[in-house]
């Protein structure tokens, strides 16, 4: 009998022990990534696939992958936005434009109205959302108002200028990724002029359009390039930046893009509180 109780309790423990094994793989795994790049409307340089080889995006965010703990899948095919996929992953980075429920320029396969909803309902649920660039170029709104997307993503393109240069305010050094952007930093870039902010935004960097000379489509009060916000249980990032790939390949840009990584999967904290009524008050109902 004693023997049987001995055997019990070593079993116990072992089983205990491959428990506490899995639960630290678990932690430790990397973060899935779904990188969706689908052109619905105007493709950027930075995501064309030439010759079959990799965008260029599409090669720094597999080194940056490698570097942070990320691990990224690819693609341009709207068709994998169902329950069961969107379950795989814990982030999704959007590259995209146009309304992706449509072939659209690509001509890839788009997202089914139900993949759609199935993706806010993820993100609203506690999955991840980082944008880049023309995500806010991205489901524009229409007759019926602000589109959920939009809400979601915290803001919408209106156009933009030529590669001019920019000049950013810090407005929150303590967010991942934030402590490393110079004053004033803002090189060469297709700077976006946004509108329809949600209300919850953190700004984490906003446009100096006073420095900027005040030139149209500048010729605003200043305005949100790069924020946080809350989307029911999860987290949306997103930075216009990114147009260039003399921008990608700054560290500032890296940091400020895997520092969003990070905050959207859950392995950085940081205070999300909405400031856009300090920063930025006149963007409100822009």
């Amino acid at each position: 009998m004693k023997v049987l109780i001995k055997l019990a309790v070593c079993a116990a423990s072992v089983a205990a022990s491959v428990l506490l094994c899995d639960a630290a793989r678990a932690a430790d795994a990397a973060k899935k990534i779904l990188f969706f790049s689908k052109s619905s409307g105007f493709e950027h340089d930075m995501i064309k696939e030439k010759n079959g080889q990799p965008s260029e995006a599409q090669k720094i965010l597999a080194e940056l992958g490698r570097k942070n703990h990320f691990d990224f899948t690819f693609t341009k095919d709207g068709s994998v936005f169902t329950p069961e996929n969107i379950a795989r992953y814990d982030v999704f980075c959007f590259y995209t434009t146009g309304d992706l429920t449509q072939p659209g320029a690509d001509h890839n396969p788009p997202m089914t109205k139900e993949g759609k909803e199935a993706f806010l309902d993820a993100i609203r649920n506690g999955k991840g959302f980082v944008g880049i660039h023309s995500a806010t170029d991205t489901f524009h709104s229409g007759a019926n108002g602000v589109d959920p997307y939009i809400k979601m993503i915290g803001g919408e393109f209106v156009t933009h200028d030529g590669w001019v240069p920019g000049h950013l305010i810090v407005e929150d050094r303590s967010f991942p990724g934030i402590s490393g952007v110079p004053d004033d930093f803002g090189p060469p870039e297709e700077w976006y002029s946004l509108k329809n902010f949600s209300p919850g935004l953190h700004v984490l960097l906003a446009h100096n359009t006073e420095a900027m000379g005040r030139k149209a489509p500048y010729d605003r009060p200043n305005y949100p390039c790069t924020w946080a916000q809350s989307y029911g249980k999860g987290r949306s990032f997103y930075t216009s930046m990114g147009h260039r790939l003399e921008v990608w390949q700054t560290p500032v840009f890296q940091q400020v893009l895997v520092g969003g990584l990070r905050w959207a999967a859950g392995d950085a904290e940081a205070d999300a509180t909405p400031n856009m009524d300090k920063v930025t008050p006149q963007a409100k109902g822009q």
